[in-house]
């Protein structure tokens, strides 16, 4: 900054001295029979002393915008070509030559520009449409499908139309904060889709899609389904006056549940992944719905697909099984009351790292399992409050 500040004052007094030296005739060096050597170097000087000073307006004005270091960069860069050419036009026109080249680069310049500019002229009468016709908004959401791209407008210039992506560097239908720059011209023959063509936040029909095996409960599974659609989008449903319904079809393996219900362009994703956490949270409490896996016949179920208690589990196999299925045996009981300590002392160890060793029981005919070995363990994990302990099934033994 400092260097250009000097920069502009030692041109500005050269450019004084330049025009003191065309004012006294002093070494008269003619350029042409209107126009000395010293009114060029008082012009170069002067257009010098300019670019200089409008670099430092530029920088700073920049700075206070708070834009970034390569904006400024830009800007100076085209008043330092805009100042060269100033100097090219000041030495032809020193020299006399003015109309003659004038001549010349007037029929060319006319080609090229003509040729140039079929790309900015298209950019200005398809921002004239959109601003006219308005098929698209500041703020709706746009996908352009030939181009792949998917964002939200930001902003609709003469030669650019500004998108904030949506997608791109996620997998997701949310913006990222990139923008992309859209030629207008591109815009005439480009196929646009609006998400959001009649209001800021508008709404279309979505579906979340679940997978239900054969022996689920159907009616119990649609009622999970449409509950979590009206908890999360009861806002949607006020607005809109549209309930969530279901349609469903034949699987290889399970019942392809559709729900569907009316979501927001802009809020997608998150409506998405509440509904989905909500149905699955209530599957996990519903005994009689179980959600189906590709090749294996759910997640309740063996991995070979038999269906749970059709066949026994193979020996030395650890399940869970509720500690309420376990019966209390009085008198391991009352051996165990005895030593308070060292029970105390076992429920700190699971505490911190868990049961290491299942517990061996014993299927008794009720539908109820005895302890064969680990009641102590049973006992203190019972007093931490678990609701089920994993558990090897036996051989009807004596306990231990």
């Amino acid at each position: 900054m400092k260097r250009r500040l000097v920069s502009a004052l030692v041109f500005a007094l050269a450019a004084a001295g330049f025009y003191y030296l065309g004012l006294s005739g002093l070494w008269k060096v003619k350029l042409s029979v209107e126009h000395t050597l010293w009114e060029f170097f008082f012009i170069v000087c002067l257009v010098l002393a300019f670019q200089q000073l409008t670099t430092i307006l530029i920088h700073l004005y920049v700075r206070w915008k708070g834009g970034p270091e390569g904006e400024s960069k830009m800007l100076a860069g085209f008043v330092g070509v805009m100042a060269l050419l100033t100097i090219i036009g000041a030495f032809i026109y020193s020299m006399g030559i003015l109309k003659a080249v004038g001549v010349v680069a007037a029929g060319f310049a006319g080609m090229l520009l003509g040729w140039s500019l079929q790309a900015p002229v298209s950019g200005i009468a398809a921002w004239a449409l959109v601003t006219l016709k308005r098929p698209f908004r500041i703020g709706d959401r746009v996908l352009f499908p030939s181009l792949g791209l998917n964002g939200d407008v930001k902003q609709v210039g003469l030669m650019y139309t500004v998108l904030d992506q949506v997608g791109g560097a996620i997998g997701s239908e949310e913006a990222i904060g990139r923008d992309i720059l859209i030629p207008n011209a591109m815009l005439f023959t480009q196929v646009a889709i609006n998400y959001t063509p009649r209001a800021q936040v508008a709404f279309f029909l979505d579906e979340v899609v679940i997978r239900m095996t054969y022996d689920s409960d159907w009616d119990e599974a649609e009622k999970i389904l449409l509950e979590a659609a009206h908890e999360v989008t009861a806002d949607i449903i006020r607005e809109t006056g549209k309930e969530p319904y279901i349609r469903s079809d034949m699987w290889d393996y399970g019942i392809l549940m559709r729900l569907r219900y009316m979501t927001m362009a802009k809020d997608r994703p998150r409506i998405t992944h509440e509904i989905v956490k909500a149905i699955l949270k209530n599957v996990q409490q519903h005994p009689r719905v179980d959600i189906a896996i590709p090749f294996v016949y759910s997640f309740r179920k063996s991995t070979t697909g038999i269906m749970r208690g059709q066949f026994p589990k193979p020996p030395n196999v650890t399940q869970e099984i509720s500690v309420n299925e376990i019966e209390d045996d009085d008198i391991l009981l009352s051996s165990t009351m005895e030593q308070p300590a060292e029970l105390d002392l076992l429920m700190k160890n699971i505490q911190e790292k868990g049961l290491l060793q299942p517990i061996v029981v014993s299927a008794t005919g009720t539908g109820r399992f005895r302890i064969v070995a680990g009641y102590k363990r049973f006992l203190a994990c019972k007093r931490l409050g678990w609701s089920s302990v994993p558990v090897i099934i036996h051989e009807d033994s004596t306990a231990i």
